[in-house]
């Protein structure tokens, strides 16, 4: 099945409505976009803004060349497709409506702040930024300048995802008191492999690459996909995939911030030249709720569910083609004998066993980031808030960003959301950013 023809027949399965269906099909109020990295998670984004007709393809940046080349020729019928090997010229251009950041993501703070400085709305990918003093800056400058801004947990947009989140607040489940969530991969024995520092091959811009991480040798596992196994271009796993699953469950709670975060783990098994580690546990305590992840990179038995919520009534299970409820059993208990004649009457003790909710389970629904691209274009015509808005975007990250704070003192953080401070701890707070290179500035505003 073609990406379109799948747009179309699960559209309707999912419960778009007409309004929106017919924007997929054939709005001609284009919105203009610049694309700024265009390998791996770009690629996948530009293909799901190819799949709306009013998604005009007007420049795309890249630091490779070849990736610029091959979608330049891809998109020719979308727009005029200038490119760029430096994004602050690609800001400079006339007639953009809008950029789309899928770069690694140390460089995603600078590049939001000057697209919203340029006067330009931002779909920036997650997790949104590498520190929490970035995260804020971002939704400070996203505010001033009065900018749409779509984070990239797509999830937000899919009709199945929505649904979980409004069943568990809703009390589908009962009072939910736990929330788990796993990654399992098994990278074991050599993961990405231990190539040594070198100089970087002709064409290759490491400089550029950089940006405002600290200057360090080239190493080939640093550049492209593989910068996510190192801290200074990413947050590792946690971040990665785990921002996926907390930016679920936060939104399922009804939370925003966890009060308190322990994390363990290290590279315990896989020989690579990695700085993130291969196994992990997170545990962050929201208001009446305990949540888990689990980053297993060193075993590949991974469960069904991606994550679930445990009620008082039963368990929601979620996993990567739709959900199921599993209703618990309650029994209620008689009280203890104390006398002859309690005696008796405990005998006749009736075990009364209920189920409260039924079974249910959503399968083969559409998973997809057309429905969050579409989202996208629809608020920058109506300037609606988007699904993820920024705001949203930084908190789900910040939860991520924090844990991984919080692996590297070993001890357990107490977090004022409202500050975005530690309060036990202040050599953590110093954690809460880092110096960029010489060269290179977090704006204020």
């Amino acid at each position: 099945m073609q990406r379109r023809d799948f747009l179309r027949s699960s559209a309707t399965a999912a419960g778009l409505t007409a309004l929106s269906y017919s924007r997929v099909l054939g709005a001609n109020n284009r919105v203009n976009l610049g694309f700024i990295g265009l390998g791996n998670r770009g690629d996948q984004v530009l293909d799901a803004f190819l799949e709306h007709a009013d998604s005009g393809i007007d420049a795309l940046c890249d630091l490779r060349r070849d990736y610029m080349d091959y979608h330049y020729e891809r998109t020719a019928t979308r727009g005029d497709r200038t490119r760029f090997q430096d994004y602050r010229k690609l800001l400079d251009k006339k007639g953009l409506d809008a950029v789309v950041i899928s770069t690694p993501d140390h460089w995603h703070a600078l590049m939001t702040i000057h697209a919203c400085q340029a006067g330009l709305d931002v779909y920036v990918e997650k997790p949104l930024s590498l520190t929490i003093v970035e995260g804020r800056r971002m939704v400070e400058a996203v505010n001033k300048y009065k900018r749409v801004a779509q984070v990239g947990t797509h999830r937000r947009s899919l009709p199945w995802c929505a649904e979980i989140a409004k069943s568990c607040r809703d009390g589908a489940i009962g009072q939910i008191t736990a929330a788990e969530a796993f990654y399992v991969a098994n990278d074991w024995p050599n993961g990405i492999g231990n190539p040594p520092d070198s100089q970087p091959p002709a064409g290759v811009s490491w400089d550029q690459w950089k940006g405002p991480a600290p200057d360090e040798p080239y190493n080939v596992n640093k550049t492209f996909y593989n910068f996510r196994w190192f801290f200074p271009y990413s947050g590792g796993q946690i971040t990665n995939m785990g921002v996926h699953y907390l930016d679920m469950i936060q939104w399922s709670l009804g939370q925003r911030a966890p009060k308190r975060i322990a994390a363990f783990g290290g590279v315990y098994a896989v020989k690579d030249n990695r700085e993130i580690p291969d196994t992990a546990k997170v545990i962050w305590e929201y208001d009446k709720a305990l949540v888990s992840y689990d980053q297993i990179n060193a075993n590949g038995n991974a469960p069904k569910q991606e994550y679930h919520f445990r009620g008082t009534k039963g368990m929601l299970l979620a996993y990567s083609g739709g959900y199921e409820i599993q209703p618990d059993t309650i029994r209620e208990k008689g009280r203890f004998a104390r006398t002859p004649l309690d005696r008796e009457t405990e005998r006749g003790w009736r075990k009364e066993a209920k189920q409260l909710i039924e079974p249910k389970v959503v399968d083969n629904v559409p998973r997809g980031t057309e429905f969050h691209t579409r989202n996208f274009l629809d608020c920058v015509k109506s300037r609606a808030k988007c699904n993820a808005d920024i705001e949203t975007g930084h908190r789900s990250t910040s939860a991520t960003l924090l844990a991984n704070i919080a692996l590297r003192t070993g001890e357990a953080l107490e977090w004022d959301a409202e500050r975005e401070e530690f309060t036990n701890h202040r050599e953590a707070n110093s954690m809460l950013h880092y110096e960029y290179r010489k060269g290179y500035k977090l704006p204020e505003i």
